[in-house]
Protein backbone atom coordinates (compact mmCIF):
# COMPACT_ATOMS: atom_id res chain seq x y z
CA UNK A 1 0.00 0.00 0.00
CA UNK A 2 1.23 3.33 -0.91
CA UNK A 3 2.23 5.43 2.25
CA UNK A 4 0.47 8.97 2.73
CA UNK A 5 2.77 11.46 4.05
CA UNK A 6 1.52 14.61 5.56
CA UNK A 7 3.13 17.23 8.31
CA UNK A 8 1.88 17.03 11.27
CA UNK A 9 3.67 19.85 13.33
CA UNK A 10 5.38 22.95 12.73
CA UNK A 11 7.62 24.91 14.87
CA UNK A 12 8.66 28.53 15.01
CA UNK A 13 11.87 30.17 16.91
CA UNK A 14 11.93 34.26 16.67
CA UNK A 15 15.61 36.17 18.25
CA UNK A 16 15.11 38.49 20.91
CA UNK A 17 16.02 41.22 19.45
CA UNK A 18 14.78 43.87 16.33
CA UNK A 19 15.59 46.04 14.27
CA UNK A 20 13.06 48.42 13.03
CA UNK A 21 13.56 50.04 9.39
CA UNK A 22 13.63 53.69 11.54
CA UNK A 23 16.44 52.36 13.43
CA UNK A 24 17.97 50.95 10.53
CA UNK A 25 17.86 53.98 8.22
CA UNK A 26 19.04 55.98 11.14
CA UNK A 27 21.95 53.94 10.99
CA UNK A 28 22.57 53.45 7.41
CA UNK A 29 22.43 57.09 6.83
CA UNK A 30 25.10 58.39 9.95
CA UNK A 31 27.07 55.56 8.03
CA UNK A 32 26.45 57.47 4.53
CA UNK A 33 27.76 60.55 6.24
CA UNK A 34 30.78 59.52 8.08
CA UNK A 35 32.31 57.84 5.17
CA UNK A 36 31.07 60.69 2.50
CA UNK A 37 32.76 63.43 4.67
CA UNK A 38 35.98 60.38 5.22
CA UNK A 39 36.02 60.78 1.24
CA UNK A 40 35.57 63.92 0.82
CA UNK A 41 38.34 64.83 -1.51
CA UNK A 42 37.94 61.82 -3.42
CA UNK A 43 33.70 62.31 -4.47
CA UNK A 44 34.44 66.04 -5.30
CA UNK A 45 37.50 64.89 -7.97
CA UNK A 46 34.84 62.38 -9.38
CA UNK A 47 37.00 59.42 -8.10
CA UNK A 48 34.58 57.78 -5.50
CA UNK A 49 30.79 57.46 -5.81
CA UNK A 50 29.11 59.27 -2.78
CA UNK A 51 27.36 56.93 -0.67
CA UNK A 52 23.13 57.91 -0.99
CA UNK A 53 20.72 58.04 1.53
CA UNK A 54 17.96 56.08 2.32
CA UNK A 55 14.33 56.31 4.16
CA UNK A 56 12.41 54.02 5.73
CA UNK A 57 9.37 54.51 3.39
CA UNK A 58 11.71 53.87 0.68
CA UNK A 59 12.25 50.37 2.33
CA UNK A 60 8.68 49.73 2.48
CA UNK A 61 7.37 50.67 -0.50
CA UNK A 62 10.68 48.49 -2.26
CA UNK A 63 9.77 45.65 -0.24
CA UNK A 64 6.93 45.66 1.94
CA UNK A 65 9.62 45.17 5.11
CA UNK A 66 8.81 47.15 8.07
CA UNK A 67 11.15 45.33 10.52
CA UNK A 68 12.96 42.08 11.20
CA UNK A 69 13.97 40.00 13.61
CA UNK A 70 17.95 39.55 14.51
CA UNK A 71 19.81 36.79 16.52
CA UNK A 72 22.69 39.77 17.99
CA UNK A 73 21.63 43.07 17.21
CA UNK A 74 25.22 44.50 18.99
CA UNK A 75 27.38 45.80 16.48
CA UNK A 76 24.70 45.89 13.45
CA UNK A 77 23.66 49.53 13.78
CA UNK A 78 27.25 50.54 14.79
CA UNK A 79 28.72 52.87 12.06
CA UNK A 80 32.21 51.67 12.67
CA UNK A 81 31.53 48.37 12.53
CA UNK A 82 28.26 47.85 10.50
CA UNK A 83 27.73 43.71 11.09
CA UNK A 84 26.62 41.89 14.20
CA UNK A 85 28.63 40.62 16.80
CA UNK A 86 28.03 37.33 17.53
CA UNK A 87 30.85 35.96 20.17
CA UNK A 88 32.51 32.65 19.01
CA UNK A 89 31.49 29.61 20.66
CA UNK A 90 33.90 26.69 21.37
CA UNK A 91 33.53 23.27 19.78
CA UNK A 92 32.00 22.00 22.82
CA UNK A 93 29.61 24.53 23.11
CA UNK A 94 25.96 24.39 21.14
CA UNK A 95 26.51 26.40 18.09
CA UNK A 96 24.72 29.36 16.98
CA UNK A 97 22.56 27.59 14.14
CA UNK A 98 22.06 24.27 16.80
CA UNK A 99 20.72 26.50 19.40
CA UNK A 100 18.01 28.04 16.84
CA UNK A 101 17.20 24.90 15.44
CA UNK A 102 16.41 23.29 18.17
CA UNK A 103 13.97 25.73 19.81
CA UNK A 104 11.95 25.37 16.60
CA UNK A 105 12.56 21.54 16.81
CA UNK A 106 10.94 20.90 19.97
CA UNK A 107 7.88 23.43 19.05
CA UNK A 108 7.34 21.26 16.32
CA UNK A 109 7.60 17.76 17.64
CA UNK A 110 5.00 19.37 20.52
CA UNK A 111 2.77 20.21 17.96
CA UNK A 112 3.21 16.99 16.52
CA UNK A 113 2.74 15.15 19.42
CA UNK A 114 6.14 13.17 18.59
CA UNK A 115 9.28 12.75 20.78
CA UNK A 116 12.54 12.08 19.52
CA UNK A 117 12.28 8.12 20.35
CA UNK A 118 9.86 8.88 16.96
CA UNK A 119 11.70 10.72 14.76
CA UNK A 120 14.38 8.51 12.77
CA UNK A 121 15.98 11.83 10.42
CA UNK A 122 17.19 15.34 11.22
CA UNK A 123 17.97 17.61 7.89
CA UNK A 124 19.05 21.11 8.26
CA UNK A 125 18.00 22.77 5.34
CA UNK A 126 19.02 27.02 4.40
CA UNK A 127 20.39 29.32 2.88
CA UNK A 128 24.00 29.14 4.97
CA UNK A 129 25.97 27.11 7.60
CA UNK A 130 27.93 28.27 9.61
CA UNK A 131 30.55 25.63 9.06
CA UNK A 132 31.30 23.02 6.77
CA UNK A 133 31.87 20.23 9.29
CA UNK A 134 30.00 18.24 10.94
CA UNK A 135 26.76 18.75 10.30
CA UNK A 136 24.49 21.28 12.16
CA UNK A 137 21.76 18.68 11.64
CA UNK A 138 24.29 16.00 13.18
CA UNK A 139 24.63 18.32 16.19
CA UNK A 140 21.00 18.93 16.40
CA UNK A 141 20.50 15.27 16.38
CA UNK A 142 22.66 14.28 19.42
CA UNK A 143 20.82 17.83 21.27
CA UNK A 144 17.90 16.61 20.60
CA UNK A 145 19.04 12.52 21.81
CA UNK A 146 17.58 11.51 17.73
CA UNK A 147 18.71 8.00 16.64
CA UNK A 148 19.07 7.92 13.19
CA UNK A 149 20.76 9.93 11.06
CA UNK A 150 21.36 13.82 9.84
CA UNK A 151 22.41 15.78 7.15
CA UNK A 152 23.01 19.69 6.20
CA UNK A 153 21.58 21.01 2.89
CA UNK A 154 22.17 24.14 1.10
CA UNK A 155 19.73 25.63 -1.60
CA UNK A 156 19.44 29.27 -0.42
CA UNK A 157 16.10 30.27 -0.56
CA UNK A 158 14.57 26.91 -2.02
CA UNK A 159 16.33 24.95 0.81
CA UNK A 160 13.40 24.65 3.03
CA UNK A 161 10.50 22.60 0.31
CA UNK A 162 13.37 20.89 -0.96
CA UNK A 163 14.48 19.72 2.47
CA UNK A 164 10.57 18.49 2.77
CA UNK A 165 10.92 16.75 -0.73
CA UNK A 166 14.06 14.43 0.40
CA UNK A 167 12.21 13.49 3.65
CA UNK A 168 8.51 12.77 1.96
CA UNK A 169 10.74 10.74 -1.00
CA UNK A 170 12.65 8.88 2.14
CA UNK A 171 9.00 8.35 3.63
CA UNK A 172 7.36 7.10 0.50
CA UNK A 173 10.59 4.74 0.19
CA UNK A 174 10.26 3.39 3.62
CA UNK A 175 13.76 4.53 4.79
CA UNK A 176 11.91 6.41 7.20
CA UNK A 177 8.58 6.78 9.08
CA UNK A 178 9.38 10.56 11.10
CA UNK A 179 11.76 13.54 9.49
CA UNK A 180 12.35 16.50 11.21
CA UNK A 181 13.01 19.23 8.72
CA UNK A 182 14.73 22.59 10.11
CA UNK A 183 15.20 26.02 8.56
CA UNK A 184 17.74 27.84 11.11
CA UNK A 185 18.33 30.95 8.69
CA UNK A 186 20.77 33.26 10.27
CA UNK A 187 21.23 35.27 7.89
CA UNK A 188 22.23 38.58 9.09
CA UNK A 189 26.20 37.65 9.35
CA UNK A 190 25.57 37.78 5.19
CA UNK A 191 23.98 41.05 4.93
CA UNK A 192 26.04 43.76 3.92
CA UNK A 193 24.44 46.73 6.12
CA UNK A 194 26.76 49.36 3.85
CA UNK A 195 24.71 48.66 0.60
CA UNK A 196 21.61 51.04 0.61
CA UNK A 197 19.93 48.40 -2.09
CA UNK A 198 20.28 45.33 -0.08
CA UNK A 199 20.92 46.03 3.63
CA UNK A 200 16.88 45.94 4.80
CA UNK A 201 16.53 42.66 3.59
CA UNK A 202 17.15 39.75 4.92
CA UNK A 203 15.64 39.03 9.32
CA UNK A 204 16.78 35.98 11.24
CA UNK A 205 14.34 33.48 12.39
CA UNK A 206 14.66 29.81 12.52
CA UNK A 207 11.56 26.92 11.79
CA UNK A 208 10.77 23.22 11.79
CA UNK A 209 8.37 20.76 10.83
CA UNK A 210 7.55 17.06 11.47
CA UNK A 211 6.70 15.13 8.22
CA UNK A 212 5.75 11.17 8.68
CA UNK A 213 3.83 8.57 7.33
CA UNK A 214 0.45 9.53 7.76
CA UNK A 215 -0.55 6.32 9.27
CA UNK A 216 1.26 7.17 12.57
CA UNK A 217 0.26 10.52 12.49
CA UNK A 218 -2.26 11.60 15.95
CA UNK A 219 -1.62 15.37 15.75
CA UNK A 220 -4.88 17.69 15.73
CA UNK A 221 -4.06 19.06 12.13
CA UNK A 222 -2.52 17.31 9.72
CA UNK A 223 -1.80 17.92 6.13
CA UNK A 224 -1.75 15.55 3.53
CA UNK A 225 1.14 16.19 0.84
CA UNK A 226 -0.11 15.37 -2.14
CA UNK A 227 2.92 15.91 -4.45
CA UNK A 228 6.24 17.87 -4.63
CA UNK A 229 7.88 19.32 -7.47
CA UNK A 230 10.70 21.32 -7.87
CA UNK A 231 13.31 23.22 -10.67
CA UNK A 232 16.48 24.86 -10.65
CA UNK A 233 17.46 27.17 -14.16
CA UNK A 234 21.28 28.75 -13.32
CA UNK A 235 21.80 32.04 -12.90
CA UNK A 236 24.08 34.48 -11.43
CA UNK A 237 21.15 37.42 -10.30
CA UNK A 238 21.50 36.49 -6.75
CA UNK A 239 24.96 35.60 -5.69
CA UNK A 240 27.06 34.93 -2.37
CA UNK A 241 30.37 34.02 -3.01
CA UNK A 242 31.64 33.53 0.57
CA UNK A 243 33.78 30.68 0.91
CA UNK A 244 36.94 28.53 1.14
CA UNK A 245 38.78 29.63 -1.33
CA UNK A 246 39.47 32.90 -0.12
CA UNK A 247 41.62 31.24 2.18
CA UNK A 248 43.93 30.40 -1.44
CA UNK A 249 42.87 32.96 -3.61
CA UNK A 250 43.63 35.67 -1.61
CA UNK A 251 40.75 37.30 -1.93
CA UNK A 252 39.30 39.57 0.40
CA UNK A 253 36.84 37.53 2.25
CA UNK A 254 34.56 40.02 3.29
CA UNK A 255 34.50 41.73 0.47
CA UNK A 256 30.57 43.20 -1.07
CA UNK A 257 30.43 40.41 -3.65
CA UNK A 258 31.52 37.93 -0.80
CA UNK A 259 27.82 38.63 0.89
CA UNK A 260 24.38 39.03 -0.31
CA UNK A 261 24.25 40.75 -3.95
CA UNK A 262 21.41 40.90 -6.47
CA UNK A 263 20.45 42.06 -9.35
CA UNK A 264 16.92 43.01 -8.07
CA UNK A 265 14.98 44.00 -11.19
CA UNK A 266 16.04 41.05 -13.44
CA UNK A 267 15.10 38.62 -10.35
CA UNK A 268 11.75 39.96 -10.39
CA UNK A 269 11.23 39.85 -14.31
CA UNK A 270 12.44 36.56 -14.22
CA UNK A 271 11.56 34.89 -11.35
CA UNK A 272 7.71 36.08 -10.99
CA UNK A 273 6.98 34.33 -14.69
CA UNK A 274 8.75 31.22 -13.80
CA UNK A 275 6.67 31.04 -9.70
CA UNK A 276 3.59 31.56 -11.82
CA UNK A 277 4.20 29.06 -14.51
CA UNK A 278 5.68 26.01 -11.88
CA UNK A 279 2.86 26.57 -9.60
CA UNK A 280 0.20 26.51 -12.13
CA UNK A 281 1.59 23.15 -13.47
CA UNK A 282 2.23 21.17 -10.53
CA UNK A 283 -1.72 22.36 -9.25
CA UNK A 284 -2.85 20.83 -12.72
CA UNK A 285 -1.06 17.48 -12.20
CA UNK A 286 -3.80 17.07 -9.51
CA UNK A 287 -6.55 18.50 -12.34
CA UNK A 288 -6.70 21.80 -10.06
CA UNK A 289 -6.44 25.25 -10.98
CA UNK A 290 -5.42 28.30 -9.02
CA UNK A 291 -8.85 28.98 -7.68
CA UNK A 292 -9.35 26.18 -5.99
CA UNK A 293 -6.35 26.57 -3.31
CA UNK A 294 -7.57 28.12 -0.10
CA UNK A 295 -3.84 29.32 1.30
CA UNK A 296 -1.16 30.52 -0.59
CA UNK A 297 2.08 30.13 1.99
CA UNK A 298 4.86 32.00 -1.08
CA UNK A 299 8.07 32.78 -0.06
CA UNK A 300 8.80 35.72 1.82
CA UNK A 301 11.00 38.10 -0.77
CA UNK A 302 9.19 41.03 -1.55
CA UNK A 303 5.43 42.06 -1.31
CA UNK A 304 5.90 43.09 -4.87
CA UNK A 305 6.86 39.73 -5.87
CA UNK A 306 3.90 37.85 -3.92
CA UNK A 307 1.74 40.47 -5.43
CA UNK A 308 2.49 40.02 -8.80
CA UNK A 309 2.84 35.93 -8.81
CA UNK A 310 -1.12 36.03 -7.08
CA UNK A 311 -2.16 38.67 -9.29
CA UNK A 312 -1.12 35.97 -12.18
CA UNK A 313 -2.02 33.06 -10.68
CA UNK A 314 -5.41 34.23 -9.57
CA UNK A 315 -6.25 37.23 -12.51
CA UNK A 316 -6.78 39.73 -9.26
CA UNK A 317 -5.35 40.41 -6.44
CA UNK A 318 -5.36 38.00 -3.69
CA UNK A 319 -6.39 38.44 -0.22
CA UNK A 320 -4.47 38.58 3.02
CA UNK A 321 -6.25 35.90 3.96
CA UNK A 322 -5.66 33.95 0.81
CA UNK A 323 -1.95 34.58 0.17
CA UNK A 324 -0.46 35.73 4.08
CA UNK A 325 2.31 37.92 4.25
CA UNK A 326 4.94 37.60 6.83
CA UNK A 327 7.48 40.02 5.78
CA UNK A 328 6.69 43.24 7.40
CA UNK A 329 7.35 41.75 10.49
CA UNK A 330 9.95 39.31 9.46
CA UNK A 331 11.56 40.48 6.44
CA UNK A 332 12.93 37.97 4.08
CA UNK A 333 14.00 34.93 5.70
CA UNK A 334 15.58 33.02 2.87
CA UNK A 335 13.95 29.66 3.37
CA UNK A 336 11.79 29.86 5.94
CA UNK A 337 9.52 32.39 5.02
CA UNK A 338 6.82 29.94 3.70
CA UNK A 339 7.30 27.87 6.33
CA UNK A 340 6.61 30.93 9.13
CA UNK A 341 3.33 31.58 6.88
CA UNK A 342 2.02 28.15 7.32
CA UNK A 343 2.84 28.19 10.94
CA UNK A 344 1.23 31.37 11.52
CA UNK A 345 -1.51 31.19 9.60
CA UNK A 346 -2.72 27.04 8.66
CA UNK A 347 -5.40 26.69 11.54
CA UNK A 348 -7.06 28.42 9.31
CA UNK A 349 -7.56 26.10 6.92
CA UNK A 350 -10.59 23.85 6.62
CA UNK A 351 -10.95 19.49 6.34
CA UNK A 352 -10.33 18.74 2.21
CA UNK A 353 -9.09 22.66 1.80
CA UNK A 354 -6.11 22.91 -0.75
CA UNK A 355 -3.17 25.07 -0.09
CA UNK A 356 0.30 25.78 -1.92
CA UNK A 357 3.71 25.75 0.25
CA UNK A 358 6.25 27.33 -2.47
CA UNK A 359 9.73 28.74 -2.21
CA UNK A 360 11.76 30.72 -5.11
CA UNK A 361 15.19 32.06 -5.03
CA UNK A 362 19.09 32.30 -5.98
CA UNK A 363 20.23 29.02 -8.05
CA UNK A 364 17.09 29.72 -9.70
CA UNK A 365 15.70 27.82 -7.47
CA UNK A 366 11.85 26.77 -6.83
CA UNK A 367 10.34 23.94 -4.84
CA UNK A 368 6.13 23.67 -3.89
CA UNK A 369 4.20 21.20 -2.22
CA UNK A 370 0.34 20.47 -3.16
CA UNK A 371 -1.38 20.07 0.74
CA UNK A 372 -4.53 19.45 1.56
CA UNK A 373 -5.51 19.34 5.44
CA UNK A 374 -7.78 16.20 6.91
Amino acid sequence: MDKQVVISGSGLFTPAHTITNEELVASYNAYADHTNERFQSEIAAGEREPVPHSSAEFIEKASGITSRYIYAKTGALDIHRMRPLIPERGDDELSHQAEMAVDAAKKALAAAHKTPADIDAVIVACAYTERSYPAIAIEVQAELGIEGFGFDMLVACSAATFGMHRAYEMIKAGNAKAVLVINPELVSPQVNYTDRDSHFIFGDVATAVVIEDGANASAPDVYDILSTHAVTSYSNNIRSNFGYLSHVTDANPYSADMLFHQAGRKVFKEVCPMAAEHITAHLARHDYVPSDVSKWFLHQANINMNTLICKKLLGRMATEDEAPIVLNKFANTASAGSVIAFNLHQSKLQSQDVAILCSFGAGYSIGSLVLKKR
